[in-house]
């Protein structure tokens, strides 16, 4: 389990550090309002337990930034970290505590675990973050593409071509995909 406080001041601090632009304190603001904090990152697959929206957040930064370096990339810091840190803002006030049987030893039992309780529908996982964000803030064309096309072939249907074209339009969407299979596959917790 992550030390929820410590990612909280290391992720604010990092947004404050690295994007300088007109409402970043607004969109912390919303955020320090929600669960993004103590939030998972998903039901049942990487970072399913408190906190782990924040931390796979921080790790996608942390691989994005190693995979600009190693192809030697010429991106902005800013638009990384922008890309990066808030690219799954679609999970935000997203999931609910639940409880589910489990068979444990031959018994079923209670056990908790996390749901989706969907409160804003609005089109699919990447469109929905770019939404989110730009209700306080500007994106710049490859910032919004590399959030919308983050889940790559995972979000399905026509996502699938529309990530590859962002790719080769934009190196930022693809280091941000990249980063996101990295942190999800091959940080193990």
């Amino acid at each position: 389990m992550p030390d929820i406080k410590q990612q909280k001041q290391e992720y604010l601090s990092l947004c404050r550090e690295q994007i300088q632009r007109e409402g970043l304190e607004d969109l912390l603001s919303w955020l320090q309002k929600s669960d993004f904090f103590s939030a998972p990152a998903s039901t049942k697959f990487h970072g399913a337990y408190e906190g782990g929206l924040c931390e796979h957040s921080l790790d996608v930064y942390r691989m994005a930034l190693k995979a600009k370096e190693a192809y030697e990339l010429d991106l902005s810091m800013e638009s990384v970290a922008v890309a990066a840190l808030f690219h799954d803002l679609c999970k935000v006030n997203f999931y609910k505590k639940d409880i589910r049987n489990q068979k444990i030893n031959g018994q079923w039992q209670e056990v908790p675990c996390y749901t989706v309780e969907e409160k804003y529908c609005f089109g699919g996982h990447g469109s929905k973050s770019v939404f989110l964000v730009q209700q306080f803030m500007k994106l710049k064309t490859d910032e919004a593409a590399a959030i919308n096309c983050h889940m790559g072939a995972a979000a399905g249907g026509d996502a699938v071509r529309d990530s590859g074209n962002a790719y080769q339009a934009f190196p930022l969407a693809w280091i941000t995909h990249v980063a996101d299979e990295a942190a999800t596959y091959l940080l193990k917790r």
